[in-house]
């Protein structure tokens, strides 16, 4: 019987799942891949849906030990930060964000007052890297392909993929950024599938949800080599990159890649403000 306790919050507007998992013998919690509201049309940040997270903790006396990230999304803002701010813990990520960092400073312009060294966040994992959640072991993955800087955190027998896999029925998730390699991507999710077959695999989206009264979260390593269109049976390199870019052909930019990408690379947290306390999200005129 596993020793951990999962709950799973679908963030709608953006058809990701936050989870909260927790060690029932000492209380303690951590909080994956934690979501703002943004209102794209007016710009304002709201925090409903990271209260209800909060909430959640209150009820059940949960003291949070670690906020994590799978990697910086660009389809919605974290509230790593906002978190971090109303029940502590520390924020973590995969080490190789500063990559990520380096690339949109160029991108967008970002002044020197920007640092490309991971500091905004409490802790970078390095691959393979074993860290605590009460009593429990925390096994990070380094699982690059999405973006390069994609961890994935292991747990018992759990693990939270972020955006590298996606349910059987839907198949993967587009790469978010620019530079990205469908090889890599194919090799993170092989590392992945070998972990054992009864291994619980928890997502980072799921577009379904949207259109059904399931409350489906969870798949596991069998079911992804099973019935995965993509990923599942004897596909190999070759294949995936065409089943791949066949089912990703007509990807668009994500719509809050922009500005969310701008808080996400800093922990959640916002730019520095510009006159009279205003805070500007920088739109770059060439995209890349």
């Amino acid at each position: 019987m596993s020793k951990i306790r999962i709950d799973p919050f679908y963030h709608q507007s953006s058809q990701s799942i936050c989870y909260v998992v927790t060690d029932p013998a000492s209380r303690q919690s951590a909080i994956i891949d934690p979501v703002l509201d943004f209102d794209i049309s007016s710009g304002k940040i709201s925090t409903e849906f990271a209260d209800s997270i909060i909430d959640h903790l209150d009820k059940h006396d949960y003291e949070l030990e670690w906020i994590l990230e799978t990697h910086a999304h660009c389809d919605h803002i974290s509230a790593a930060c906002y978190i971090k701010q109303q029940r502590g813990g520390n924020t973590g990520i995969g080490e190789h964000i500063v990559k990520v960092q380096h690339m949109f400073k160029r991108i967008l312009n970002l002044d020197d007052n920007f640092h490309c060294n991971g500091d905004q966040f409490d802790h970078l994992f390095i691959d393979e890297e074993l860290i605590k959640l009460g009593h429990l072991d925390v096994h990070v993955m380094h699982t690059p392909g999405h973006t390069p800087a994609c961890v994935s955190y292991l747990i018992e027998d759990a693990v939270f993929v972020g955006d590298v896999l996606a349910p059987p029925e839907v198949g993967t998730v587009h790469q978010d950024f620019p530079n990205c390699s469908v090889t890599t991507l194919y090799q993170s999710i092989q590392k992945i599938l070998a972990l054992p077959n009864s291994t619980r695999v928890f997502v980072g989206h799921n577009p379904n949800l949207v259109h059904t009264q399931k409350t489906i979260y969870e798949t596991s390593i069998i079911a992804q080599k099973r019935t995965n269109k993509v990923v599942g049976g004897e596909v190999d390199l070759q294949e995936f990159v065409k089943l791949h870019q066949q089912q990703h052909n007509d990807a668009v930019m994500p719509q809050l890649l922009l500005p969310a990408i701008q808080l996400n690379i800093r922990a959640g947290h916002l730019p520095p403000p510009e006159g009279e306390d205003n805070y500007f999200l920088k739109i770059p005129l060439n995209q890349w």
